[in-house]
């Protein structure tokens, strides 16, 4: 029987040189569509598939090679007599290579096509053959990444099987991954369906996950754009796992604030384990990182500093001062005066991760936590439906109501129990993950200090009792923002009156587990 090789890609880089290393190794190279001409371009002798089928493309080339020749020669095992009987009586020879990759589904999206030209770049009859091929992999050598074409000649030449399962895993992945890109797209990335299906590709392999024992990777999903994921590293080391997730955090965190203070204000936002640990919004970049670092220095040593927007050769400057020292800078881009500021900046200023995540999006997006046996999948809480409602007889002045607003956008990236105490201008301090609201509430008052009197403070979630509002009291707080919805607010709202405390409702509450 003849050795036969079907070639059919849209990327066709590499694919005349790999052809050639077949044709000199005894196949005969079967192609059609853009494939077969490119090949005929570079010298290269071909059977069009059609000719070998016997059958001509039907329904504007949805139908080309759905054929028995064509599958039978993927599926037969040469090493089952019956296979071997039936395919010779049905004139199908073995097929022993197939490169195929697909119709640009994903292009065709993300360019914004119509929907007709969307299903048109389904394709159907490419990965009905790399399955095929796959499921046959000891016997076809499926590929479908330009990058393996010089390693599967070698297999080829020396029989490798193991290098031949290896292609098989990865193209079956192949095609579970192109095929939830059409899932997601159809759904519009919705959970309301019996199945969710998240293709993600490998960015980049991590030193090791949150622990060194442990094995990691950077992961970016097909259609979602901007976000730390997607952000350029323009200097320093290695990113790690958790420089990643300290640095969504920061980067979540600080665009949150930058939308509630506006463009008149600049903030510079700091993370710590995944929590805020200094946040300010003031005129000035330099100052707000100024009375960020402030807020809790001896947290912010070692953290994650983000800033939306560009940051400058001042706030640079600020950064890098003596005392400081931080893991990652991340922020919409970077003026080449300040980047060379980190870059001759001695010690840590060479490690110094900094990234350029470009423009912050607050669309909708899944998100997933796996555990073991299943996930969790919920929309992100990029919402804030509120009905904000003053419930006491004191009203907020313009200050309050500032230092509220910020409060609360500032308590939703804290994670639960949530308490954190803010001025007009800055992040006084943060309550973070504790059993018990009253601890939290504590711990967001004893970081404020003295700061605390005449503050506004916010909760994430509401308060089941008044020993809360008793307890900010007694630090000077003047309004507090929550979501209500407690058996006992009307006591925890009695409480706020007595001791002259302005509250705040909004109907909505911010966990974050």
């Amino acid at each position: 029987m003849n050795k036969l090789a079907i070639l059919s890609v849209t990327d066709k880089s590499d694919i005349a040189d790999f052809a050639r290393g077949l044709v000199s190794r005894g196949f005969t190279v079967l192609s059609t569509g853009g494939t077969a001409a490119h090949l005929k371009e570079s010298g290269i002798e071909i059977t069009p598939i059609s000719e070998y089928t016997g059958q001509q493309e039907i329904l504007g080339g949805r139908v080309k090679t759905l054929h028995p020749k064509i599958h039978g020669g993927l599926l037969g095992d040469v090493t089952d007599d019956g296979h071997l009987a039936e395919m010779i009586a049905n004139g199908i020879s073995p097929i022993g290579v197939l490169a195929v990759n697909l119709y640009p589904f994903e292009k065709t999206v993300k360019s914004g096509a119509r929907r007709e030209d969307q299903i048109e770049n389904i394709d159907i009859g490419g990965p009905a053959m790399i399955r095929a091929a796959a499921k046959n992999a000891d016997n076809v050598l499926v590929i479908t990444d330009p990058s393996d074409y010089e390693k599967a000649l070698t297999a080829i030449d020396s029989g490798d099987l193991e290098f031949r399962r290896q292609l098989q895993a990865k193209a079956f992945a192949h095609t579970a991954f192109y095929d939830s890109m059409i899932a997601e797209t159809l759904t519009n990335n919705s959970i309301d369906c019996e199945t969710v299906t998240l293709g993600m590709r490998v960015a980049q392999n991590l030193r090791y996950g949150e622990n060194p024992h442990q094995k990691a990777a950077l992961c970016v999903t097909p259609f979602g754009e901007g976000g730390i994921p997607n952000a350029k590293q323009v200097w320093g080391k290695e990113i790690s796992y958790n420089n990643v997730l300290d640095a969504d955090a920061a980067w979540e965190l600080a665009n949150e604030l930058q939308r509630v203070a506006g463009d008149a204000r600049r903030v510079i936002a700091i993370i710590k384990h995944g929590n805020p640990c200094g946040a300010a919004w003031l005129p000035s970049g330099a100052k707000s990182f100024a009375e960020a670092r402030a807020s809790d220095p001896i947290s912010a040593f070692g953290g994650i500093v983000a800033a939306p927007g560009t940051l400058t050769e001042a706030e640079a400057k600020a950064m890098t001062e003596k005392g400081n020292f931080f893991e990652v800078v991340v922020c919409g881009a970077i003026e080449p005066a300040a980047l060379d500021v980190f870059k001759n900046r001695s010690g840590w200023g060479q490690d110094l991760r900094i990234l350029e995540a470009g423009e912050h999006s607050n669309d909708p997006f899944l998100s997933v936590r796996t555990m073991r046996g299943g996930a969790l999948v919920q929309d992100a809480d990029t919402a804030d439906p509120v009905d904000w409602r003053i419930v006491t007889e004191a009203q907020p002045t313009p200050d309050e109501s500032t230092a509220l607003r910020m409060a609360w956008a500032a308590v939703k990236h804290v994670k639960s129990n949530a308490i954190v105490v803010c001025s007009p201008d800055k992040l006084l301090g943060a309550g973070a993950g504790q059993m018990n609201r009253v601890q939290s509430v504590r711990l967001a008052l004893e970081q404020a200090g003295d700061a605390a009197n005449g503050a506004a403070l916010a909760s994430d979630a509401f308060f089941p009792f008044p020993d809360s509002i008793e307890t900010a009291a007694a630090a000077g707080i003047a309004a507090i923002v929550q979501p209500g919805g407690s058996k006992k607010d009307a006591d925890v709202i009695d409480a706020a009156n007595r001791l002259g405390i302005k509250m705040v409702l909004t109907g909505v509450r911010h966990f974050r587990h």
